[in-house]
């Protein structure tokens, strides 16, 4: 199969990159030239015609390729060149009429440019098949360009395929290439290998049926999963005449778990021509189990590009391989669109042509692009878990469970397992295509996700928790409210797979809503309730988190000790006079904290029963507390005091007494003395005293005395020279007329001592 790379082709482009009825996708192919004794082969770097999606063929359908494939591409625009892209190196015998082998197809995007090279390794054993040969698919439509309306059809390129060859008898010299093998023949065809069987042809040969005439197995309209930002479906096209029905087509069973939406094969551009074989379905008409893959191409396509994705293997599969339809029963975007494959009708047992030896027995679903190293999308997963679900629920398949399957011929697993035709094979209901045939399919990182996958898709939902409880406070592990809360909840199995949640308390339901929401409004009756949330899976089991306790009530906290004030030691000036603000606080069943609203606003926690403050002296200040407790429930107290500054001229003397001026100390002035029991006397009405001093190292000792009684030796001593310093205090329960008095002790070496008078509260 040889044939030149420059030729016009015709895309039906249209401005906004959707659309209006079959977008025609050409294919061209190219010989690659034999090397090294036909242990490689290459095509090298020349122009093409726009292309967007290639693979490598060869003749033998049978032939495994153990050679390292590649490809690189020049991107149309740009002219940049791409890396070398390795092409997965076999897609399987897809079915028993394929009529060449080739890699999986891969999409690069618009290109016009492309070199390929086939390496052995060096081993003299590793022959390579005939025929080796270069498609490249122009996928058409303006979506392989992201809609760019360019009309796609171009002039032929500047160089040709090596050793060009004339197109066969009976076709125009300026047609397209051939495409690399014999043209799909017209009528069903029987398998010779006992894996695929033949099976009656649906009425129309597109869908089991014209829309219309069943609307069970009428395309549904495009659409896609909530969430996901695939492209919208262009206008459905006139279908192919329908061709005589032959046999019955097998019913379409309910399920057990709904149908998700899925793009129609009219919704993304199929051409019906290119395959008019009427589709085949299960020989007992039962799907047994799912077989996961990828396509094994780039993962850089944009969702709007997905649908040229779509038409690329298609046409790789019919034009290309030989196949009568893509192999795919279902094919997946990375943005979680669905769309239907193998014509035949979504909810009917078509068999496809996705895993050789297994085919009359399951159904196939390919993610878009490759999954090697990077697992697919969330949402890709998301809808395989539930196209597998709905698939395998019309027909009584756990999908956690396992099937055993009939091998249709000998085989091999990518482990190393084998098998022999006949062979009774167990499997996951949900499995890799890779366990049933020699490939990495679905990719490394993707298979160890299948686990994942089977768990969504055949539930109960996991990981259900209650993550909080909004409208109460948390103390330990209990809620507390006055009574309407809002519950939130989490799951890790995604909400698309859940059909409802429910809010129990105490057991019972007490607000149902959607899968997808995860909060619920209550209002609590007073008491100690347990509430938790149950998922409904989309299977119908249910899943129950652990409850949470949560306290309704109304009992509001209580001041046990009153707010008050008192004056505390520190440096004293006119603006700022230290005092102790103290309370104690209580609740009958979680003090949540208490706040200082006035003159300052601070919070404190359940434990703080006191903090440090200064009030500006002479001024009437009121300090207003509130409690709260974890319900909401709230308490009202406060204080009121004035702090008043009497100088030491205010005193009453005795002995020797000298003024000192300084702007350091309280008015401008103080009084010192070193005579032995000089003494300062001042009386007040209050409930707290402060004596103000001054201090340094040579400072002395007082004595002091209330009303009438020695209290205290004060030691005025200090390291560093402090002024207006409140050195003793004392506090009463109650407010009463007090005297305080001040004596000079004396002290030998330092006896003299400075005051600037004292402090007391009202």
């Amino acid at each position: 199969m040889s044939g030149g790379l420059g030729f016009p082709g015709s895309s039906g482009a249209s401005g906004d990159g959707q659309s209006s009825g079959p977008l025609r996708t050409d294919v061209r192919a190219a010989d690659l030239r034999p090397q090294d004794d036909g242990r490689g082969a290459a095509l090298s770097r020349r122009d093409t015609d726009r292309f967007s999606m290639l693979g490598v063929t060869w003749n033998d359908p049978g032939a495994r390729v153990s050679a390292k494939v590649e490809a690189r591409t020049r991107a149309v625009g740009s002219g940049t060149w791409s890396r070398w892209l390795v092409l997965d190196g076999d897609s399987g015998q897809g079915e028993s009429t394929a009529e060449r082998g080739g890699t999986e197809p891969a999409w690069v995007g618009p290109s016009d440019g492309v070199e390929v090279r086939v390496t052995s390794g060096g081993h003299t054993s590793a022959r390579l098949p005939a025929g080796l040969s270069l498609a490249m698919i122009d996928t058409g439509g303006g979506n392989d360009g992201g809609g760019d309306g360019e009309d796609l059809a171009m002039a032929p390129a500047g160089f040709a395929a090596d050793d060009p060859v004339s197109p066969p008898p009976g076709e125009p010299s300026d047609g397209p290439a051939p495409s690399g093998g014999p043209a799909p023949s017209d009528g069903p065809s029987t398998p010779t290998d006992g894996t695929d069987h033949s099976t009656p042809p649906s009425p129309d040969g597109t869908s089991g049926g014209t829309p219309g005439d069943d609307p069970s197995t009428a395309p549904p309209p495009t659409s896609e999963p909530p969430g996901t930002t695939g492209p919208s479906a262009p206008p459905a096209s006139t279908p192919p005449p329908t061709p005589t029905p032959t046999v019955s087509i097998p019913t379409a069973p309910p399920s057990t778990a709904p149908r998700p939406p899925i793009t129609s094969r009219a919704g993304w551009g199929a051409d019906e021509s290119i395959s008019p074989e009427e589709p085949g379905y299960l020989p007992d008409g039962r799907i047994k189990a799912v077989t996961v893959h990828h396509t094994a191409e780039s993962n850089t396509y944009t969702c709007a590009q997905a649908p040229a994705v779509v038409r690329g293997v298609y046409a790789y599969h019919v034009k290309e391989l030989g196949w009568k339809d893509i192999g795919y029963n279902f094919l997946v975007d990375k943005c979680g669109t669905v769309y239907e494959g193998r014509k035949g009708g979504v909810d009917r047992p078509v068999q496809g042509a996705h895993a050789y030896g297994f085919n009359s027995e399951t159904t196939g679903i390919s993610v878009l692009g490759t999954y090697t190293d990077a697992a697919p999308s969330g949402a890709a997963m998301v809808s395989v878990a539930r196209i597998a679900a709905w698939k395998l629920g019309q027909y009584g398949v756990n999908p956690a469970g396992t099937a055993t399957l009939t091998a249709g011929d000998s085989g091999r697993s990518y482990s190393g397992k084998t098998w022999a035709k006949g062979a009774q094979i167990a499997f996951p209901a949900i499995h890799g295509h890779r366990d049933g045939y020699n490939t990495q399919c679905p990719g490394d990182a993707f298979y160890g996700q299948l686990a994942t996958i089977r768990s969504w898709a055949a539930g109960p939902a996991t990981g259900v928790a209650v993550t909080s409880v909004t409208g109460a406070g948390l103390a330990g592990s209990t809620y507390y409210t006055k009574a309407a809360v809002t519950v939130n909840w989490s799951t890790a199995t995604p909400s698309a797979l859940i059909t409802k949640n429910e809010l129990l308390v105490d057991g019972k339901v007490a607000a149902s809503v959607s899968g997808a929401t995860t909060s619920a409004k209550v209002t609590l009756a007073a008491g100690s309730h347990k509430v938790a949330v149950r998922a409904v899976h989309q299977s119908g089991k249910t899943a129950t988190s652990a409850s949470a306790t949560v306290v309704a009530e109304t009992t509001a906290p209580a001041f046990t000790t009153k707010p008050a004030l008192a004056l505390r030691a520190g440096l004293v000036n006119t603006t700022a006079v230290p005092l102790t603000l103290s309370w104690k606080a209580t609740d009958s069943a979680a003090l949540k904290e208490v706040r200082l609203t006035a003159p300052a606003a601070k919070t404190y926690g359940p434990t703080t029963t006191s903090a440090a403050h200064t009030a500006k002296s002479g001024a009437a200040t009121t300090w207003s507390m509130t409690a709260y407790d974890q319900a909401g429930n709230t308490a009202a107290a406060s204080v009121a005091g004035t702090p008043v500054i009497v100088q030491e001229s205010s005193a009453a003397r005795t002995g020797s007494w000298t003024t000192k001026s300084s702007t350091s100390y309280l008015g401008g002035k103080s009084y010192s003395s070193s005579a032995k029991n000089a003494s300062l006397s001042w009386t007040f009405t209050g409930r707290s005293v402060a004596w103000v001093v001054s201090r340094a190292s040579t400072s002395g000792q007082a004595y002091v005395y209330l009303d009438g009684t020695k209290v205290a030796t004060v030691d005025l001593k200090s390291s560093t020279t402090k002024y207006r310093d409140a050195i003793f205090t004392k506090t009463w329960a109650s407010s009463a007329k007090h005297t305080i008095k001040i004596v000079v002790v004396g002290t030998s070496g330092r006896p003299t001592l400075t005051t600037d008078g004292i402090v007391y509260l009202k």
